[in-house]
């Protein structure tokens, strides 16, 4: 089930958002709730919103450097899920850059290389949402 929450004129999700519609749901109902906070990856980096584990997203399509200029939601993420590896043999990007710039910045951090294209590592992915 999806539910869209309207934020209006902020630029991402905050825990009032969340908290309000929630209330209109029984959590022991839900096995595993993902919030997409949308937008840049800028302002969803000042937000905590009570989750379990914090993920953040980005594709090589993005350049090696994503992971440099947006450092403070790196630091703050439980994992980091670098997409797309699918086209490797097609963009010039550095990806082992992009690793140890995100291991650098947080060296707990949890990296994985996927495809959502293909599947490739996406098990590994969801096992570890779960456990």
């Amino acid at each position: 089930r999806t539910i869209q929450i309207n934020t209006g004129r902020e630029c991402a999700l905050n825990s009032y958002h969340i908290s309000q519609v929630l209330t209109n749901y029984d959590l022991h109902q839900i096995d595993l709730l993902f919030i997409e906070n949308v937008g840049n990856l800028i302002c969803p980096s000042d937000f905590i919103l009570g989750t379990d584990k914090r993920v953040v997203v980005v594709s090589i399509t993005e350049g090696e450097w994503v992971i440099e200029k947006h450092p403070l939601l790196f630091k703050t993420s439980d994992i980091a899920i670098i997409n797309k590896i699918d086209l490797l043999d097609v963009i010039d990007v550095n990806i082992e850059k992009m690793i140890n710039d995100a291991r650098e910045i947080n060296p707990k951090l949890k990296i994985f290389k996927t495809s959502a294209l293909t599947g490739e590592n996406i098990a590994e992915v969801i096992n570890e949402l779960i456990n």
